[in-house]
């Protein structure tokens, strides 16, 4: 019949954290990314430091491509047993599919806004402090 999804403790994959054996824990889902470890760009180090814990977050911040997104489907093992995750303020909610991307980019347009900005107002407060001060 149908091959069922197998569900894998955090503690199970905990165990997969060397060069010849890796397994990774992005958005819910469990990896066995050992063969890709000497091509990843980023080097073999940065993905065994992501073991024994939930990598999604470290994935996202990088910000990879939507082909290292279809590429993980070639090392899927399966799902991870969310109640074996560590719970930071509150319950594991893996991101989902849609809106996420959004979500992110209206982060870093706000991040890009700040950045723009803050500057341009200390320029200004600087300049109104040295014009008040030159004038009395």
């Amino acid at each position: 019949m149908g091959s069922e999804t197998k569900v894998l403790s955090l503690e199970e994959v905990s165990q997969h954290d060397k060069k010849t054996d890796c397994w990774l824990i992005i958005s819910g889902k469990v990896y066995d990314i050992t063969p890709f470890l000497d091509d990843h760009p980023g080097g073999d180090e940065v993905l065994i430091l992501a073991t024994k814990k939930d990598a999604t977050e470290d994935f996202e911040d990088v910000g990879h491509s939507q082909n290292a997104r279809d590429m993980l489907k070639d090392y899927y093992v399966g799902d991870i047993d969310v109640n074996t995750l560590p719970t930071k303020g509150g319950s594991y909610k893996p991101p989902s599919s849609s809106g996420s991307g959004s979500k992110q980019a209206s982060e870093g347009s706000s991040n890009t806004a700040l950045m723009v900005v803050l500057p341009i107002l200390i320029l200004a407060l600087a300049y109104a402090l040295y014009y008040y001060a030159n004038k009395a």
